[in-house]
Parts: structure tokens; sequence; C-alpha cells
């Protein structure tokens, strides 16, 4: 994304993130896009971002299409990463202040790793001025309980004997919680696409100067 992209995307949700609209989307909001079954939004939001967030999950049309042109444009070199990714959802805006932060979990295939349309990545663009902490992390171990039996019959897309992550891999689940992890922690380029898999446990570190800007979005792989 270009420099000018990146300050007009910033200059964009500052107009659209008035005094008077910004705390419906923060202190105020009753809703998240972290769900947890069984859970209300209320109690899924003290797990994934106990010290809060700012979180706008229907973005400005003109920043929704910049981002998507952006994503259209990448197209090439995300095929050699990623070849089975075939579209990008929509995107979500969210800021984190001071001690803000989301905690470790996967996303997982989503919504059925044995259906159409996939849930393959995870995506982020950082915009703003830079902030001191707020660090994107990814989390590897070898635990077991971490996934399911591996496949035992070709499931197609997949190679053979893939294996899926629990349900529940989130600190709501004590298993996964007290699970040993190794974090490697990146500080992305203002404007740089980060990507992660959705089977690979990741989080940010809490804020602790200034608001640290991104939008979030999904990369999907729609049929075989």
């Amino acid at each position: 994304m270009t420099d000018e992209e990146s300050h007009t995307l910033h200059d964009t949700m500052e107009q659209f993130l008035t005094d008077t609209t910004r705390p419906g989307f923060e202190h105020d909001r009753r809703s998240s896009i972290h769900e947890i079954p069984g859970q209300t939004a209320h109690q899924a939001m003290q797990i994934y971002e106990p010290a809060g967030r700012l979180e706008v999950p229907n973005i400005p049309a003109a920043a929704e299409d910049l981002l998507q042109k952006a994503f259209d444009r990448s197209r090439t070199t995300l095929a050699r990463l990623l070849p089975s990714v075939s579209s990008c959802r929509p995107w979500t805006y969210v800021e984190y202040g001071p001690r803000q932060h989301i905690t470790p979990h996967l996303d997982c295939i989503a919504p059925d790793p044995h259906q159409w349309p996939r849930q393959i990545a995870g995506i982020s663009v950082t915009i703003g001025p830079r902030c001191s902490g707020g660090e994107f992390f990814v989390e590897t171990t070898s635990d077991e309980r971490l996934w399911e039996p591996a496949t035992s019959g070709p499931v197609v897309g997949y190679e053979d004997g893939m294996s899926f992550a629990h349900d529940g891999a989130d600190n709501s689940s004590p298993w996964f919680a007290e699970m040993a992890r190794t974090r490697w922690s990146v500080e992305p380029a203002r404007g740089t696409a980060l990507l992660y898999g959705s089977q690979l446990a990741h989080g940010t570190c809490p804020v602790t100067d200034g608001r640290m800007r991104k939008f979030i979005s999904w990369l999907f792989a729609d049929a075989a």
C-alpha cells in the first residue's frame, strides 16, 4: 500500500470517528467480531480483549474500496504463498490504547473446515502514527492437545492426514490457557500487509503509549 493510500485511510477513519460516534465503537460497544459458543458477546470480549478496544465492523465505503483494490493488486504475490485464496472478506477497523491488547487464540478454518468456503488466513494492515507496544505475535507449540485426530481419508483441498485445531482454542479453555507456547513478535511497517494462517495462535501485545490503528480481514478459499 502506498503512503498516500495509508494516509487516506487514516484521514477517512479520523473523519468517521467523531466525538459523537467514537464511544459507540469503543466504551459503549456491546458486540464483538469474536464469538465463543455458549457465551455472551460481553463474556467473549472479556476473554479476547480484557482491557477493551475500539472496533468498527462496517467501515466507510471509501476505505473498504481502497483496501479491496489493494488486495486485488496483490493477488499475484498472494497466489505464490496461498494459492487457494480467492477472496478477501469485508474489512474491520480496530484501535488499541494503553494496556489494550488481544489475547492469544486461533481463528481456525471457519466456519467448517470440511465445507466451502474456508477461512484460510487472517490479514492486517497498520496505519497512522507509530505507538509504543502493540506488537503482533504468533505462538507455536508441540502440545498435542491443540489438535483433533488426523483425517483418516481424503478431504478435497487438503493433503491426506490433515489435522484441524480443536474448537475452543482461546483463553476460555483451561487446556489452551495453560499450554506452553513460544511467542514470536513482529512490528510490520505502516501500510504493509501482515498475513497469518487460520490454524496459527496469534494475538497482540499491550500498547504502552499512543494508539495502534489497523484494519483486519480474512482471506477465504471459496471453492476447490
